[in-house]
């Protein structure tokens, strides 16, 4: 297996045309196709192309089609793997473009005995959003607390890259961007590139390259090339022309935190809050796919949480991870806001679970369940909740009962924690006494977890760890913060308004 980062000597940079310039004034298809094959026959290095659903990935998928396609039988050993990263919040209708494309590229490379073979790659079950927003409570991401991008995109590809890499030594990764883009694109391309070869540096692994075939096209000549030649794996590219009129742009293939998430695009996830508007999803409903005007109000509402006017109302004082209150400036007044509160978390679950409902009364009888959250991650959540929040009352399963009439396969006792009952004694024992409820269901909680442990000595750290959490009262806190008022941080039991 080759170690050298030698491909076919690539074009000269100092001759390479104006960015703007169509490369079909200077290229032909033949020659991009022989680039392609030259590319794949220089190494033994697998290929694992990136493919988002989107124009500029569907290009690069059907150009190394055709070119590997022509090669003889005998040449074609080498796999070229097709990863699709599913965030299971994608917008439904890309979802069933991306799924019934991958099945399609399997089943013709199959037939035609080409090495194409096509996989999505998921987060696991703790890095999905709904676990993140609604177990652990991230607020919903924005510019600058981006946080789903990693877990939802980036890691999973990553994983597959990985396990390819332990596999075979080396991958070249195949990546549909394009150096028109943006100029930070472009120069991030540059950036990585190798002098005398086709292929750059992976920003992140040593044993990846990256091979970008259409790096010099433009968005004009993507849009001539799918519409003049036949899409070889069955389906037609007039359809993907179709959705790009509902969606208005893609959403890139993810692989490295140099690649913009959706930037002002909505092809993407539909619980994405990043963007300021879902035009997308808005225009989907206004040209008659109104079953999914319940995905747009939830996603409305969770961009409405962000209003810094709002923010205490759905956000908790104390930090995750250290418990601590802290203010926004040295010597200043004002709470930074934290995670959703617990009591707006089960608000949200309540209502993700009747928009689901909702969603699928109204969709058409001919379409399959649409499933925005999955039984594993509601396991996940609620184990979250039972461990970190000290839910005795075990709030899961009683909002999935109440919403669904169902009951999914509860275990009992797999938390071995407290009841409901024993949480109202306690809530009036603690009353009596001026402790808050809270800290010493936290500490039950710990110490019921580690009964019976030959080796306790981990148990006083995280003891330690509880008790120096700030549990003062919400009065307390914030009295030392003159601009702010206790009522203003309370829950009032009424989110309704969101949806307004």
């Amino acid at each position: 297996m080759g170690t050298s980062s030698e491909g076919p000597e690539s074009k000269d940079s100092d001759s390479q045309p104006d960015i703007d310039t169509s490369v079909f004034e200077y290229r032909d298809l033949d020659d991009i196709h022989q680039e392609i094959r030259e590319t794949y026959l220089a190494d033994e290095r697998p290929w694992v192309i990136g493919y988002s659903g989107g124009k500029d990935s569907t290009t690069t998928l059907q150009l190394i089609w055709y070119a590997i396609k022509d090669l003889p039988a005998e040449q074609r050993s080498k796999p070229i793997y097709v990863i699709s990263s599913d965030t299971l919040v994608e917008t439904p209708k890309i979802v069933n473009h991306i799924t019934s494309t991958l099945d399609k590229v399997n089943e013709y490379s199959e037939e035609a005995g080409l090495p194409f073979e096509a996989h999505k790659v998921y987060p696991d079950v703790s890095d999905s959003f709904w676990v993140n927003l609604i177990g652990r409570g991230y607020p919903a991401p924005n510019q600058t607390f981006r946080w789903c991008t990693d877990r939802l995109k980036i890691d999973p590809a990553d994983n597959f890259i990985m396990d390819k890499v332990s596999e075979h030594g080396e991958v070249v990764v195949i990546l549909g961007a394009r150096k028109a883009e943006s100029a930070t694109r472009e120069q991030v391309m540059n950036l990585h590139s190798i002098d005398g070869s086709n292929l750059s540096r992976h920003s992140k692994f040593a044993n990846a390259f990256v091979f970008t075939p259409i790096e010099d096209w433009v968005v004009d000549d993507v849009w001539d090339y799918l519409l003049q030649v036949e899409c070889p794996w069955g389906k037609s590219n007039r359809d993907l022309a179709a959705l790009y009129q509902e969606a208005d742009d893609e959403c890139p293939m993810v692989i490295d935190t140099s690649t913009p998430s959706c930037g002002n695009s909505r092809f993407g996830c539909w619980t994405c809050t990043v963007v300021q508007e879902d035009k997308a999803m808005e225009n989907m409903v206004d040209s008659g796919d109104d079953w999914l005007e319940p995905l747009l109000q939830f996603r409305q509402m969770l961009k409405a949480t962000q209003d810094p006017e709002t923010k205490s109302k759905y956000r908790e004082v104390k930090g995750r991870q250290h418990g601590k209150v802290s203010r926004k400036s040295r010597g200043g007044d004002e709470i930074i806001p934290r995670a959703y509160k617990f009591e707006f978390r089960k608000h949200l679950l309540k209502k993700l679970l009747e928009t689901e409902a909702e969603v699928n009364e109204r969709r058409d009888d001919d379409m399959e369940y649409l499933e925005l959250i999955r039984d594993a991650e509601l396991k996940e959540i609620r184990r979250l909740w039972r461990e970190e929040e000290a839910d005795w009352e075990d709030s899961v399963p009683a909002i999935y009962r109440e919403v669904t009439g169902e009951s999914l396969d509860w275990v009992r006792d797999d938390l071995g924690s407290f009841s409901e009952e024993e949480a109202a004694v306690l809530e009036e024992v603690c009353a009596e006494h001026d402790l808050p409820p809270k800290l010493v269901k936290r500490l039950l909680d710990l110490e019921l977890r580690h009964h019976g442990m030959k080796r306790r000595a981990s148990i006083y750290n995280k003891m330690d760890k509880i008790l120096r959490e700030d549990w003062r009262s919400l009065e307390e806190i914030t009295a030392d913060f003159e601009d702010e008022s206790p009522g203003k941080w309370e829950y009032d039991g009424e989110y309704e308004e969101l949806y307004q």
